[in-house]
């Protein structure tokens, strides 16, 4: 796995759907598989959910913004860098999965390095992968609480997806936090929100000229679209980083979005199909229930898990600028002066903090949700690990279906499996 190429990963990456106790009934692929189902091994589970959201150090910040330059940028909410990208670093997403023996959590959003990096700034694996076990809450007994059928799956996907053996992983994002943090962006830059829905202005914003000119404006649906997206790629990084794993390590898997994520959250109002169990809300103005959160695990930025958006937006410059934060002189770094660097960003102060939350609020009095026009929490995608059936594709495939690594994968990683097969 360690001696596996960049570029071999990349050319060598497939959806490889056929695991171990998989059956096709019917069709031209009709096949059963001869093997039981195979989990994957502790070590295997926690490497690939270490590529998924493994903590990497301490990112690097951003460094300069024009309009309040000399100024470090203070757009970021969390210290630490991940396997993946974020959006300014705002880093709202969590990381949950499951397998045959439950459901789990990985809080290691707001994490601190897990580990100092050498002089030729690699890392030891073995220190990430501490760090992640660390982190990592079991929540639930058994697999997820979610059928693989209609409408919970999509129906390509019934005959292989959530199944014993398989390993699933879940990023979950707060959008609601993500776009308070874009509002606060937004405002650092001179921007504020339009109602471009009801076609007026944010009540009250003139009053905060000084911050912004009240005529420069994003509209709400944009903005929310715009968050929507990035908290997309920062999920879909998450899970292509731990589908390059995949062929690294000789695994079979996907990446892919054919789970109904209302149901998967928790939100499908069927009994019996909980999902991770978040709370959700519904209102005749919304096409669909909206999730908000996990009680004591994964709390939206936003009513009923704060009192109001003021208290939410004090709780995302908690994050930023208190112990542990990104702009803490006592949180560590990577820079010669650490301390020096993080406080020269400059603190939300009350005008900027009150500005923030009056838009956020208006959009919740307004939509009666938060976001207005888009979930509080979004899932998409997903990411599946399971062991590959290879005597499918020996069947079905000419030579090259698989690589070297799945070929092998059971004598290298299951040598006592091996030798019984």
């Amino acid at each position: 796995m360690l001696g596996f190429g960049l570029v071999e990963a990349l050319l060598g990456r497939r959806s490889r759907r056929f695991f171990k106790g998989a059956e096709i009934p019917d069709g031209v692929f009709a096949y059963k598989s001869a093997h039981a189902s195979m989990p994957l091994s502790e070590l295997e589970k926690l490497l690939i959910v270490t590529a998924c959201a493994g903590n990497t150090g301490w990112h690097n910040m951003i460094y300069r913004a024009q309009r309040y330059a000399p100024h470090l940028s203070n757009y970021a909410a969390a210290a630490g860098g991940r396997t993946f990208p974020s959006a300014a670093g705002f880093h709202t997403s969590m990381t949950f999965f499951t397998d045959d023996t439950g459901v789990y959590v990985v809080n290691n959003r707001d994490a601190p390095a897990s580990a100092d990096r050498k002089e030729d700034g690699s890392l030891e694996l073995g220190d990430v992968l501490q760090a992640m076990q660390s982190h990592i809450t079991k929540l639930q007994h058994g697999r997820l609480k979610l059928p693989s059928e209609v409408p919970f799956v999509e129906a390509h996907n019934t005959w292989v997806s959530n199944k014993p053996g398989t390993l699933l992983v879940i990023p979950v994002a707060d959008l609601a936090q993500h776009l308070l943090l874009a509002l606060c962006y937004m405002l650092q830059n001179g921007l504020v929100l339009y109602d471009d829905i009801n076609k007026r202005p944010i009540p009250g914003i003139a009053r905060f000229k000084n911050l912004a000119d009240p005529d420069s404006t994003w509209p709400i649906t944009f903005v929310e679209q715009l968050c929507m997206a990035e908290v997309t790629v920062e999920m879909s990084t998450s899970c292509y980083a731990g589908s390059l794993m995949l062929q690294a390590m000789g695994l079979g898997g996907w990446l892919y979005d054919g789970i109904d994520p209302f149901s998967v959250l928790g939100a499908s109002g069927v009994p019996g199909v909980e999902g991770l169990g978040f709370r959700f809300d519904t209102d005749d103005r919304w096409p669909y229930p909206n999730p908000t959160g996990l009680a004591g695990v994964m709390e939206a930025y936003c009513p009923p898990h704060y009192a109001d958006m003021r208290a939410a937006v004090d709780a995302v410059c908690d994050r930023k600028f208190k112990k542990g934060g990104p702009f803490h002189p006592a949180t560590p770094g990577p820079w010669k002066d650490s301390a020096g660097v993080r406080q020269a960003a400059q603190v939300h102060d009350e005008a900027f903090r009150e500005c923030v939350a009056l838009q956020a609020q208006y959009v919740y009095d307004t939509f009666g949700k938060f976001p207005g026009t888009v979930p509080s929490v979004f899932v998409c995608p997903y990411l599946q690990a399971h062991h590959l059936d290879l005597d499918f594709y020996d069947k079905f495939y000419q030579p090259g279906a698989y690589l070297h690594t799945h070929a092998h994968h059971m004598e290298r990683w299951h040598p006592d499996t091996a030798l019984k097969v």
